[in-house]
């Protein structure tokens, strides 16, 4: 049996651009989705934490170093430019992979920069 578990996570990022005339994603600086151990074109989910919304989309990487963080395409309709989200990555995993599991937690301030890992 398997069971779906955080992987990491990326708390509090700060949206510093939405583009709904993109076809679809989220745009996160590399640097941040190297920390977090997520892959382009990954499936990630989403919390916005000022409007409470949740959605699903897939990771592209963006300039390192940048700080992006881009809602694109319809996910722009969920989250604007300032508003602060969650991206989580989950796995599935076994029960022998569950007992040393540790999820990586990258904590970032308000210009998307790593305060803590």
């Amino acid at each position: 049996m398997f069971r779906k578990i955080l992987k990491s996570k990326i708390h509090r990022a700060t949206v510093t651009e939405a583009n709904l005339e993109y076809e679809g994603s989220i745009t996160v600086d590399q640097g941040l989705m190297e920390a977090a151990g997520m892959v382009p074109f990954e499936c990630l989910r989403i919390a916005n934490l000022r409007n409470g919304e949740r959605f699903e989309t897939y990771v592209i990487p963006g300039e390192p170093g940048s700080g992006v963080v881009c809602i694109n395409g319809a996910a722009a309709h969920k989250a604007g430019v300032g508003d602060l989200i969650i991206i989580f990555q989950y796995i599935y995993a076994d029960a022998q992979d569950l007992r040393q599991h540790q999820p990586t937690l990258v904590y970032v301030d308000g210009s998307n920069r790593i305060v803590q890992k």
